[in-house]
């Protein structure tokens, strides 16, 4: 039996892992996270039994205990608390953002083994979060499709006898846009994701790619390759989620139709493999796999990744809090779509990188990232 705490259980990676637990028996949850969704938490509650629970609103976690009738804590470090006090065995991440990272580095220094759909956490805190894992002996087990499936492309292969990896990007909504027609871009056009059904965070960074940004840089921390040997290619179809390239020419591809529900399963599960209800690919009905070139011109934020990722230290954690912030006041209607990537640019132009070498010194970069960008937006606004 496998203890499992869910960070993030009401969004849409706890809810198709909280589905995944259902359907096994060997899959116990025992602690359940989420932001401020009280319907959603008591649900989860009621449906797995768990025993420790967490909003991360105070309020929505009193009326959260008033309705269950036990307590739901709250607090600033609730996530590291609850990590350590409910037991478990894999703690599950899909927090959004880098409100993500101190419950990743307490996962890790409590020795327990990591399940990381919180990709933030890797980007803003990489060193941290690998130290903590060599410290305390737990494994990350990555959820991202992308990474899921390069892990196991990898498998058992010596890092000597890789060429490069490859991440695949379906090209989000804009596939194939000029500048001149992103700068129109609505908000309801950019969560019109033509493949994945996500929260609208993620979307929106698959929309401008930023998603693929910060997953090199992930790839980069999870796989102990320089970024020269990390390639991105746009595939539309997102079939192929992943793909390794060795040095003797061959080329591992994993492949299935988009569905998270199989990456979680895995992460969940491992080293097994779980049955899950998803559907097979069906080589009898014609089908094409099509790949291009990724157009970083065009898509700016892709390329102000690969150079933070580059330039190291803090700078990933300032350019993911800079995006946290920008695409948030997309959402809200405050910014236009091609404003996420100037008011990125900016804040890596302003915020000067540091070496990491604590989560103050990370948490400092984030608050200074995100202080620029809202007074930047402040301005715009005025």
């Amino acid at each position: 039996m496998t203890r499992i705490a869910i960070l993030g259980a009401t969004g849409s990676i706890g809810v198709q892992a909280l589905e995944v637990c259902a359907a096994h028996d060997d899959l116990e949850v025992v602690a359940l996270a989420a932001g401020s969704d009280v319907a959603g938490l008591i649900a989860a509650a009621h449906a797995t039994g768990a025993e420790h629970l967490a909003l991360a609103d105070p309020a929505a976690a009193a009326d959260a205990t008033a309705a269950l009738g036990r307590p739901v804590r709250s607090g600033p470090s609730v996530l590291a608390e609850l990590v350590v006090e409910s037991g478990a065995d894999l703690v599950l991440n899909a927090v959004v953002g880098a409100a993500g990272l101190e419950a990743s580095l307490a996962t890790l220094n409590a020795g327990r083994n990591l399940a990381l759909a919180n990709k933030e956490s890797l980007v803003a805190g990489g060193e941290l979060v690998l130290d903590a894992a060599r410290a305390g002996g737990g494994r990350i087990l990555p959820v991202d499709s992308e990474h899921s499936a390069l892990l196991q492309c990898i498998g058992e292969t010596p890092r000597d006898q890789i060429a490069s990896l490859v991440i695949t990007a379906s090209g989000g909504p804009f596939r194939g846009c000029t500048r001149a027609e992103l700068a129109e871009v609505t908000v309801e056009q950019a969560l019109n994701h033509p493949t994945w059904a996500m929260g609208a965070k993620i979307t929106v960074d698959s929309a401008t790619l930023m998603n693929k940004g910060l997953e090199v840089i992930e790839a980069h921390m999870l796989f102990d390759l320089p970024y020269d040997q990390i390639e991105v290619v746009v595939h539309p179809q997102s079939i192929v989620h992943g793909m390794v390239r060795l040095r003797d020419g061959a080329l591992i591809a994993h492949l299935g139709h988009p569905d998270m529900r199989v990456p979680i399963s895995y992460a969940l599960t491992y080293p097994q493999r779980a049955a899950v209800p998803a559907r097979a690919l069906d080589w009898s009905e014609a089908c094409s796999l099509d790949f291009e070139p990724v157009d970083t011109a065009t898509f700016g934020c892709l390329r102000l990744a690969l150079e933070a990722g580059r330039v190291g230290g803090t700078a990933p954690a300032v350019l993911n809090a800079a995006n946290e912030v920008a695409v948030a006041a997309f959402l809200a209607g405050s910014v236009g779509f091609l404003e996420i990537e100037a008011l990125v640019a900016d804040a890596l132009d302003t915020v000067a990188p540091v070496p990491i070498d604590s989560l103050e010194t990370v948490l400092a970069a984030d608050a200074a990232a995100r202080g620029r960008v809202a007074a930047r937006i402040k301005e715009r606004v005025a």
